[in-house]
């Protein structure tokens, strides 16, 4: 079924952004792979060739056009499997912030050159012992003078090895009540004194990110580094991620279509008992009812990015997006590896690292259990 919710224009910037990735990317994916971080001129390839900030200002170097540009983004890279650049991260969770709530002297600082590639992005949001519950963060950032003093430790920080600037959820205030009242973010500059990045450690999928743990002692921070003001945290985190899940959504149907689309192709070739596995009834009807739900959640996704566009307030659907996409697409790699056979397990079909890229979708941005407590809250349950 022909997608609507796209113009020409958006058309014409799939078709150069694919170009591009084909070319300049995609040769070096594996090599990225084995090493487990993508390097810095990727980015700022990127960069130079406005992939960046497709729907960032323009007097900051952006393109000034709508989310439907990322999206486009998200969904070429997720068709290519080319997880090692999370440009999603950088580009629609972290920019973001800097965009909404950055004076005008960070924005400068630190958003112009992000959307040249060349000011690499993390949020610092997970903890050792916090993961969902963000309220309950313990790192802690304590007014001295002109300087907050960062005490903490963070965890599976994507681009945390990469990162030049990252955002440091913490605690301003750790005794005023309710908690959340005291979250703040800082932006902390590699490089910081007190600032210390830890392994990049080792997933069971998206091996091409680099993700980090990450530990602040007595690391000095300019009170100029505050951003969007002291105890707007958690308000300025909720704010952002209704966008965050929603891109989870965007790219678990990507890449479940690509999951399927491969299948699709493999069982039309093998055979057994002397003909085509695609002409098993079992075969078929796996693949019907995969292609039958691909179809329905794209539908549902494509509504939500189009009522995200027009600047709706769409929480409870974007939970419910991120959830049941995040599930098909676990479900999708599983069910088409099973179709592949031994050969579905073995690392020279891509259906095998689908399946373990999978497996965090419904983990980070809130896990899938969280995403049932807000829509249940939403529902009058709780």
């Amino acid at each position: 079924m022909k997608r609507t919710i796209f113009t020409e224009e958006h058309d014409l910037f799939r078709a150069e952004f694919r170009r591009f990735a084909e070319a300049e990317l995609m040769p070096h994916a594996e090599e990225w792979h084995e090493a487990g971080i993508s390097p810095r001129w990727a980015w700022e390839k990127m960069g130079e060739n406005g992939f960046l900030g497709a729907n960032q200002p323009e007097e900051y170097g952006g393109a000034g056009g709508d989310f439907l540009f990322d999206a486009i983004i998200m969904e070429e890279l997720a068709d290519l499997r080319l997880h090692s650049l999370q440009a999603s991260l950088h580009t629609n969770i972290c920019i973001p912030y800097l965009t909404a709530f950055g004076t005008e002297e960070q924005k400068q600082k630190w958003l112009v050159p992000a959307i040249e590639g060349k000011c690499l992005l993390a949020i610092a949001m997970t903890e050792p012992s916090t993961g969902s519950d963000l309220a309950n963060v313990q790192t802690k950032a304590i007014r001295d003078g002109d300087h907050y003093v960062l005490n903490g430790a963070k965890t599976f920080i994507s681009c945390g090895q990469n990162a030049d600037l990252v955002i440091v959820v913490c605690k301003t205030d750790p005794d005023i009540s309710p908690p959340h009242d005291g979250m703040s973010l800082l932006l902390v500059e590699a490089g910081t004194p007190g600032f210390e990045k830890g392994r990049n450690l080792k997933k069971l999928g998206l091996k091409g990110q680099d993700t980090s743990e990450l530990s602040f002692s007595d690391c000095r921070v300019p009170v100029e580094n505050l951003l969007g003001g002291e105890g707007r945290g958690f308000k300025m985190l909720m704010e952002q991620l209704q966008q965050e899940r929603l891109c989870i959504g965007i790219a678990s149907m990507a890449s479940s279509r690509r999951s399927l689309e491969d299948t699709l192709d493999y069982v039309k070739e093998r055979t057994a008992f002397g003909k085509p596995i695609g002409t098993f009834q079992n075969t078929q009807f796996k693949l019907a009812e995969m292609k039958s739900e691909i179809e329905i959640g794209q539908a549902f996704v494509d509504k939500l990015l189009v009522a995200h566009v027009n600047g709706e307030e769409i929480v409870e659907e974007v939970s419910m997006a991120k959830w049941w996409a995040s599930d098909l697409q676990k479900k999708v790699a599983g069910e088409c590896l099973q179709l592949f056979g031994g050969y579905g397990f073995m690392d020279e079909y891509p259906i095998s690292r689908d399946l373990a890229d999978a497996a965090v979708q419904s983990i980070y941005a809130g896990s899938n259990e969280i995403m049932k407590v807000i829509i249940a809250k939403r529902m009058g349950l709780g």
